[in-house]
């Protein structure tokens, strides 16, 4: 853990950190998450049959409009070039779930995890409210960092 919370000054005032004097160096994050459903709404999804549309597909934009905005969601958060981003959607029966990883790159002087999580969470999101008439108890859990490179603090990779 860090002794400090970077977006605290010394009296306690919320700021955005100066990375200006950082190096560039390539930056990756990975995170996670899912959302649990019924049976028949993941069949539904998987089979095309959401009246809003293809929901997988929808979800996957989302993910990556989101994380390209990051910085207007998070008010502290860096504006980052992303070099890419990538959002998986993955359709996982016996858990009745859609597991969706999302990984975010870019050279430059702050990390990417923020575009990340946001990537999984809008995601996430998107599949909710195309699926919603069918399935108002869907449940959204475990977004978390799962993998960080590069930057002065070096790489991070969660237990499992």
């Amino acid at each position: 853990m860090a002794d400090e919370l970077t977006h605290l000054d010394r009296t306690g005032t919320a700021r955005m950190v100066d990375v200006g004097a950082k190096p560039d160096s390539e930056r990756i994050a990975i995170a996670g998450g899912s959302i649990t459903m019924q049976p028949e709404t993941l069949r539904l999804i998987r089979d095309g049959a959401i009246k809003k549309g293809d929901v997988l597909t929808i979800a996957r934009i989302a993910g990556i409009m989101a994380a390209k905005r990051t910085s207007e969601i998070i008010p502290l958060c860096h504006p980052i070039p992303l070099t890419h981003l990538e959002v998986e959607l993955i359709l996982d029966e016996p858990a009745s779930s859609v597991h969706i990883r999302a990984t975010a790159r870019t050279i430059g002087k702050t990390g990417v995890e923020m575009e990340a999580l946001t990537a999984v969470t809008a995601a996430a999101l998107t599949i909710y409210d195309m699926a919603k008439a069918v399935d108002r108890a869907m449940r959204i859990s475990d977004v978390r960092l799962i993998e960080k490179r590069g930057g002065v603090h070096g790489d991070y990779i969660a237990d499992p």
